[in-house]
């Protein structure tokens, strides 16, 4: 059995808002998540289903009714836990994360995090410039104001923002909401490159069930509060009619498959990607390319 310690642990994780007045709210429910180091982990689920809350407790920005979240082995809600060293190891970026900038210019919102940590004006620049590096904003735009930006460029720097801070795991809510397809794939894009090259742990919450068959590893699925599925994103959109009774859908390529298969052809229905159904269609019409 390994010994390796988790990135991030919830045991037992219940969550009432409002405990004991009549707008009581069991938001979450015996919650039981292990998260690894490394891990590209996606969360599903419709509105209400608790995916916010389940977040917010990953960084102990929401403290549990009852259960235990560890950080790298360590209770957070102990009184030797660190919340500020905690939360600046686990990064989260909200939906909508431009509306958390506000300084004049986007050199100085990058650097606001690592200021704040006691970091010398020498470590501050170099990880300045190298967040913005990593979500790919060049030095020429280190003076514009961040109100200047796009939509997408404002997600970038909020995103440079919380990796400034160097975190071992980063927390995206919905990062690709409101923005054109274009920028949506940019950021995207962006997000696959920091895991593969930081090698940081990523937990990604999404609508978009293309997004997340394209990226991620792992699917958490919630509903009411509870983890109804948690494996390979393959065996999740599997459950065509129990995700869709959550009010959740599959990938379309899957519903496509679904539909080949109900006409006589011989395909796997664990096809999640147009790639990967390009191939299996070349297949059935013996094309070998």
């Amino acid at each position: 059995m390994s010994t390796e310690t988790k990135a991030i642990e919830l045991k037992e994780v219940y969550h009432l808002y409002s405990s004991g007045t009549p707008f009581e709210k069991e938001a979450l429910k015996n919650v039981n998540i292990s998260v690894s180091k490394g891990e590209f982990i996606g969360i599903i689920g419709h509105t209400g289903s608790g995916k916010s809350t389940l977040i917010q407790h990953f960084n102990g920005l929401l403290k549990p009714t009852s259960g235990t979240v560890l950080v790298n082995g360590q209770d957070i809600h102990s009184e030797k836990a660190n919340k500020r060293s905690i939360r600046q190891k686990v990064g989260l970026v909200f939906q909508y994360p431009e509306h958390q900038l506000f300084e004049m210019t986007i050199f100085k919102d990058v650097a606001f995090g690592p200021k704040n940590m006691g970091l010398s004006e020498e470590e501050v620049k170099k990880r300045v410039e190298e967040s913005l590096r990593i979500v790919g904003i060049g030095p020429d735009m280190y003076e514009k104001s961040p109100f200047e930006l796009s939509g997408g460029q404002k997600r970038r720097v909020a995103i440079a923002g919380v990796l400034a801070m160097q975190p071992e795991v980063l927390i995206l809510d919905e990062p690709t909401a409101g923005l054109d397809p274009r920028g949506r794939d940019e950021i995207l894009a962006e997000i696959q490159n920091l895991h593969q090259t930081l090698g940081i742990t990523i937990i990604l919450v999404s609508h978009s069930m293309e997004d997340i068959a394209r990226f991620v590893h792992r699917l958490i699925v919630m509903h009411r509060g509870t983890v109804a599925f948690d494996d390979v994103p393959k065996e999740v959109f599997l459950h065509v009619e129990e995700l869709e009774s959550m009010g959740l859908a599959v990938p379309q390529i899957t519903y496509v498959m679904h539909q080949l298969k109900a006409r006589g052809f011989d395909v796997p229905l664990d096809v999640l990607t147009l790639d990967e159904a390009v191939k299996v269609i070349r297949s059935q019409l013996g094309m070998q390319k």
